[in-house]
């Protein structure tokens, strides 16, 4: 008997997918190719003038409990792979074998016919997938509870909201028991409860479903796909099980903004910043140092705090480390030095960037806060997903 675990339920060959660059040459070509199809003369598959390849030469196969992520920057090309695998799109070269029935939520309200209830739109898409009105009547109080819009249900879906046509939407594709799930980036739009509650469904689906997952959050992409594809301007630019490489490789292509001065009352100025770090890598339990001079430009006090607000690779606040002097300041020093020694760093794989910040040690007052002064990159034998780890001390007994 066939392993069913193994079945591969999504085949994608040399996939090719080309657009217009305007309204014209859309229309022109689109024309041209009808008639060519009506008098049986072949169609010329290769880009044209003013066309490009959203899409070009995609391959990948897809198992039965497997889930692929699909990464790269706005205009890499996801979603409109997402469509072709849909059938919203026709590839324009390659071939498609998807077998078994397909839940896609790929766009906001798509497979939705705003007219009808939301009751009526899910009657609508399980008749697609080849469910009986028995077989939906079943499933229908499941649907509706997980979808948390009881009371809206009756209520035509063009005056949903978007979370709420999320919640129906996956609660629809979720609840149908596909052999094929397709999630876009619409998943962003949930609360954080309802996105919880998602993946817990998913976690319940993916033993016998293949998913193909596109998101720009990393963790949430780590957290459910064994394999990754990162594509760039069409292309596939890495393809395997090793999600952490096509992470690094995914964020190695934002460059950090440059530093950037976001409050500057005139008291100091940043004279220099030093690291004994090379080409500003961080390995993990190894000490390091940075070190700052501020030029003071008017009177103080007394020394300021300094804190250095660390953040990971999306921009979330992971790490803090205060500086603080409460000696007098001498007024006529035109120089304060902060020498820091960052002890055993726990940070785990990745790139991070450093904000600093000094403030007024009586009242708070912000004299200067920079962001991204410095970027940094975490080296490790080993990948792993949380912000930092905690040491401890442990005793195992066994009896």
């Amino acid at each position: 008997m066939k392993d069913q675990k193994k079945e591969i339920l999504v085949s994608v060959q040399n996939v090719s997918k080309k657009f217009s660059m305007d309204m014209k040459s859309s229309l022109k070509y689109g024309a041209l190719d009808i008639i060519k199809s009506t008098l049986g003369i072949k169609i010329n598959k290769d880009i044209r003038p003013n066309e490009f390849w959203a899409v070009k030469d995609i391959s990948f196969e897809l198992r039965r409990g497997e889930c692929i992520g699909l990464i790269g920057h706005n205009g890499a090309g996801k979603s409109t792979l997402l469509k072709v695998l849909n059938g919203l799109y026709a590839p324009d070269k390659g071939q498609i074998v998807m077998k078994g029935k397909i839940g896609a939520l790929i766009e906001l309200g798509a497979g939705f016919n705003p007219i009808l209830t939301g009751r009526e739109n899910i009657f609508n898409n399980a008749s697609i997938l080849g469910f009986t009105k028995k077989e939906v009547e079943d499933k229908m109080a499941s649907i509706i509870e997980f979808s948390e819009i009881e009371q809206f249900i009756d209520m035509p879906v063009q005056n949903y909201s978007s979370g709420m046509k999320v919640r129906l939407g996956f609660a629809i594709a979720a609840h149908l028991e596909p052999d094929i799930l397709i999630i876009d980036e619409v998943l962003a739009v949930g609360d954080l409860g309802f996105v919880l509650k998602c993946f817990k469904k998913i976690d319940e689906l993916l033993p016998n479903t293949a998913l193909i997952f596109v998101s720009h959050s990393m963790p949430m992409v780590s957290r459910i796909c064994n394999e990754i594809i990162l594509m760039d301007h069409g292309q596939v630019e890495y393809y395997g099980n090793d999600i952490g490489k096509g992470v690094q490789l995914y964020y190695s292509k934002f460059a950090n903004n440059g530093e950037n001065i976001v409050f500057d009352n005139g008291m100091l100025e940043l004279a220099s910043k030093e690291t004994d770090l090379v080409e500003n890598t961080i390995h993990r339990n190894h000490d390091f140092t940075l070190t700052f001079k501020l030029k003071v430009k008017k009177a103080l006090s007394k020394t300021p705090i300094l804190y250095l607000e660390f953040k990971d690779k999306e921009q979330r606040p992971v790490a803090g480390l205060y500086v603080r002097n409460d000696n007098n300041i001498s007024s006529t020093s035109e120089l304060i030095v902060y020498s820091i020694k960052v002890k055993n760093p726990l940070f785990t794989l990745g790139k991070y960037t450093l904000d600093i910040n000094l403030y007024d040690a009586i009242d708070s007052t912000i004299f200067l806060r920079i962001n991204n002064i410095f970027e940094f990159i975490v080296s490790g034998n080993e990948e792993q997903w949380v912000p930092f780890e905690l040491e401890s001390e442990n005793v195992i007994t066994l009896n």
